[in-house]
């Protein structure tokens, strides 16, 4: 199997888990939203951005290294595994501290408290389930992945459909989230030794020292990213209250589900990018313009066709009790484009070594959004998190474009963006068009779909060394 079919068969194991997982995941967001109401959704939200903002500390970017050097030399495995396991252990109890700290001092109600407390436990077990999911990534074995993942959603909507069916209450939907994350541990565990045998805990501190100085730079800028995604949840809830995350969120959860485009890409892409960087320069800079082009043409009609629909969607999914989610949705999904290619940088620039970059320019992005939601969201609420969204995603789009350019090579923004911004226009009319005759959502989407890959077929936006690849990627 030649380079390019591994990442197909890597992408597509995780696109078909990932599809499947949507499929749940939309369906336990929408009756776990239907169910708490605005108020009790804007809870489970807020526990969920302080253990994914304090989730970092767990991991410290050991993950992402593990990928990247196992992926250049697969000896490497037992030790990584042994020893990020030992550095993790230590790691989540000093975070779980952290947390209890935080929330005390912020002066939440009880309840807020233990969601939050539980919700950080799931993601001490998921930590933990990060190290096996490493170690597949970097081996290339995406379907092991692939069948945690959708485990993982099956058990959460059967979860959800089980606390609303027996009445629960909000502390239940929070324990769901821990249950699961105990069961997707056990199965790492279980495949992991099937497949590879687990090492003997390892304490090499030398190995130590040396592996989390390497991965300080990323640990950093994908701190400072999470507090740059989730610090307006946070701020929402100080300055606002639980209703108005609530609403943030509803808006929020259908923008974010999408970016499981760029994540399916970026990690089958990771491991091969690392290699190239070592083996091959011109095949880094094809994969990177390949993979630009490709990000640029299925972002940018999903924020078209969700601006003109996100009426329908919200109505569809959460009922009218988030009609007022509707104009931060129409607002939000104008970040997914550059958030898809936020993805592609994510991974190139660590995969050639210059992780210390990642922090610096999210740090940037960081102080902007949270400068910005101090300044809006007093005055605009969820449509100034909107807002702020928006810009600290044109600002880190801007940060990474101009600095890869020099080191891989510069792309045509407007020779790439032409053709898929005529055909989303093109699409953009058609729905337009047929909104005013009540036609299904589910058919004016697929219909558009069709007609915006029409339009870049008859554009001729794919050259003939692409069909050349489509066709090896067949053969």
């Amino acid at each position: 199997m030649n380079t390019v079919q591994r990442i197909v068969k890597n992408t597509t194991v995780l696109f078909i888990s990932q599809f499947i997982t949507y499929i749940f995941g939309f369906f336990a967001s929408m009756y776990t939203a239907r169910y708490l109401g605005a108020d009790g959704f804007g809870i489970i939200s807020l526990a969920f951005a302080l253990a994914g903002i304090f989730g970092v500390f767990m991991d410290l970017g050991l993950g992402s290294i593990t990928v990247r050097e196992v992926a250049r030399e697969k000896s490497l495995r037992g030790k990584y595994t042994a020893n990020t396991a030992s550095i993790k252990l230590i790691l989540c109890f000093l975070t779980f501290g952290l947390v209890a700290l935080t929330v005390n001092l912020i002066g939440y109600s009880e309840v807020v408290i233990n969601v939050i407390y539980l919700v950080t436990v799931s993601t001490i077990f998921g930590a933990f389930s990060g190290i096996f999911s490493s170690i597949f990534t970097a081996n290339e074995k995406m379907e092991y992945i692939s069948i945690g993942t959708i485990l993982n959603s099956i058990l959460t909507f059967t979860g959800v459909i089980l606390a609303i069916y027996y009445k629960l209450d909000i502390l239940a939907f929070a324990s769901i989230y821990l249950i699961i994350s105990v069961v997707n541990l056990v199965y790492f565990i279980i495949v992991y030794s099937w497949k590879f045998s687990l090492p003997k805990l390892d304490v090499d501190l030398a190995f130590w020292k040396l592996t989390l100085k390497e991965a300080s730079p990323l640990a950093l800028a994908i701190f400072f990213a999470l507090i740059h995604f989730r610090v307006d949840t946070i701020i929402l809830s100080i300055i606002k209250g639980n209703f108005d995350v609530g609403i943030y969120n509803a808006a929020y959860k259908l923008m974010e589900t999408l970016t499981f485009i760029p994540i399916i890409f970026t990690t089958s892409i990771y491991p091969v990018l690392s290699r190239f960087h070592i083996s091959s320069k011109e095949s880094l800079k094809l994969t990177y313009k390949l993979s630009f082009k490709y990000l640029i043409i299925l972002g940018l009609p999903i924020a078209v066709g969700t601006t003109l629909l996100a009426d329908e969607i919200i109505l569809l999914i959460f009922k009218s009790g988030f009609t007022l989610s509707i104009l931060a949705l129409k607002i939000l999904v104008w970040a997914l484009p550059l958030i898809f290619m936020g993805y592609l940088f994510g991974t190139l620039i660590p995969s050639i070594n210059k992780q210390h970059l990642l922090y610096r320019f999210m740090f940037i992005c960081m102080s902007t959004n949270i400068i910005l939601n101090l300044i809006l969201v007093p005055k605009l609420s969820y449509i100034g998190t909107s807002i702020v969204t928006v810009i600290t995603e044109i600002i880190y789009f801007i940060l990474c474009f101009h600095y890869i350019s020099k080191f891989i090579g510069k792309i045509n923004i407007k020779k790439v963006i032409l053709k898929p911004l005529t055909a989303s226009l093109v699409m953009g009319l058609f729905i337009y068009s047929v909104k005013i005759l009540n036609v299904n959502l589910l058919v004016v989407i697929i219909i558009s779909m069709i007609l915006y890959f029409l339009v870049l077929i008859l554009l001729k936006t794919f050259s003939k060394d692409e069909f050349k690849l489509i066709k090896q990627i067949i053969g």
